[in-house]
């Protein structure tokens, strides 16, 4: 594995969605979210992470060092317990059950918890909390998401649809269903790098130079790994990427943001394409010691 990253990033992605629901809500039918007061569209970042998460998942099919800690199907103490018995640290018990207490040994403690930041790159990146049975501690992440919010105000769209067949023997009629949809929406998310959450010296979970590659790659594709339905047409369609010279920084971030604007093209008044808008850059905004890269 490559050398642990020494550069602090923010980096901001835009993204589209056409007649989809990006992120359903549990709370209102499952509706695309959105601000209740302004009507703008949201989405979480824990929506956002699972679709990295599935994109490393996929590409590097459990490679060493590439697990996923979060993973369909999977509960989190079995990978915990895979912890304990490859560092061979005594399970602590009480009552003949598993606890949430700490090992008594504060140096196995710590081994448990590398060995789950070196085998798993959720781990690595978004940090975890592993507290429970089969304790492994918990390591903040350096990569942070926000929520992506849409440009525009969006106009969720309530669509019926029918079956054609049945779902049980001795119904005579099909049943009716509702679809949930945003027309178009482009969405833009901000996110951090801190190289000061990944180093091993102070505690950190060890996150990459390749890891922060791997990551680019994820923000870039992930759509095309998760088209269903709901979510037929999704893309990422631009990624800008800030880089300081130092493990601190050298500016603050809200700055870099405000350096990207996207606009609507006046004469458009409904958007229903990635053409619609235009995004820019305002180069004097950016300061010495930082580096904006688009890598899309």
């Amino acid at each position: 594995m490559s050398e642990v990253i020494n550069n602090r990033y923010e980096f901001s992605l835009f993204f589209e969605v056409e007649n989809g629901n990006p992120n359903g809500d549990p709370d209102a039918g499952n509706m695309p979210r959105r601000d209740a007061e302004t009507g703008y569209g949201i989405i979480t970042d824990v929506c956002l992470k699972r679709k990295i998460r599935n994109y490393v998942d996929i590409v590097k099919q459990d490679a060493i060092g590439y697990k996923i800690y979060v993973r369909n199907g999977i509960p989190l103490d079995t990978n915990r317990k895979w912890a304990y018995e490859e560092c061979k640290v005594e399970v602590p018990v009480k009552n003949g059950k598993v606890t949430a207490d700490e090992p008594a040994d504060k140096e196995e403690f710590k081994k448990l918890t590398r060995f789950m930041c070196d085998n798993f790159y959720d781990i690595r990146a978004f940090g975890a909390v592993m507290t429970l049975a089969y304790n492994c501690g918990q390591v903040r992440g350096p990569v942070q998401l926000g929520f992506a919010k849409s440009l525009d105000v969006i106009s969720p769209q309530e669509i019926g649809i029918t079956s054609c067949t049945y779902a049980n023997e001795g119904e005579k009629s099909s049943k009716m269903g509702r679809k949930n949809i945003v027309p178009y929406a482009l969405y833009r998310v901000d996110g951090f790098v801190s190289p000061c959450l990944a180093q091993k010296e102070t505690g950190g979970t060890g996150f990459s130079n390749d890891d922060l590659q791997l990551l680019w790659k994820a923000l870039i594709n992930m759509f095309d790994f998760d088209h269903s339905a709901a979510r037929g047409k999704m893309a990422s369609r631009a990624l800008f990427v800030f880089k300081h010279d130092s493990i601190y920084g050298n500016c603050p971030a809200y700055k870099l943001f405000e350096a990207i604007t996207a606009v609507k093209k006046e004469e458009v008044t409904v958007p229903r394409s990635f053409s619609d808008y235009v995004i820019s850059v305002n180069e004097d905004e950016i300061p010495n010691g930082v580096t904006l890269e688009r890598l899309l």
